[in-house]
């Protein structure tokens, strides 16, 4: 939708130049899915921690992205509801990385500071990781609901 609507597509030169967020990722460090049953807990508190910093990211597509907003609310809901559900999985769920007030409000304003023509851009690579990231989160919950008992 945004690259026909604003027409700002993934193979642009421009993408590529402004990619400069620190998005969170799910890495092959955080543990491969082939052998998972060992990285289970790692990768459940990079999960969830992911997906709490994604917050604020949320927050400034809904602000920025006005035509879309009931739509990214809902997702925000969705994945701050996810976010904890996978914390209560953590064997210490205080190992969970959840941005302070201050750090979200940083990067809030850092996010905001961005010239009009960048926003577009930016809109669309965060929920560009944001997808990849919720892809590998899904293939990592399926996998345990297959090695534990547990209901998500």
């Amino acid at each position: 939708q945004m690259c026909q609507k604003f027409t700002v597509c993934s193979n642009s030169v421009e993408m590529l130049l402004h990619n400069t967020l620190n998005l969170p990722k799910v890495t092959e460090e955080d543990g491969d899915f082939l052998t998972f049953l060992s990285f289970q807990d790692k990768c459940l508190r990079k999960i969830s921690s992911g997906l709490y910093t994604f917050q604020t990211y949320l927050k400034y597509v809904q602000e920025t992205f006005i035509s879309e907003n009931q739509n990214v609310e809902s997702l925000s809901h969705r994945t701050e509801h996810l976010a904890r559900t996978i914390r209560q999985m953590v064997i210490n769920p205080e190992e969970v990385i959840i941005p302070d007030a201050a750090t979200q409000e940083s990067l809030h304003t850092q996010l905001k500071s961005t010239k009009a023509w960048t926003e577009k851009i930016i809109i669309h690579l965060i929920l560009r990781d944001f997808t990849s990231f919720m892809e590998k989160t899904v293939r990592a919950v399926r996998y345990l609901k297959h090695t534990r008992s547990f209901s998500v």
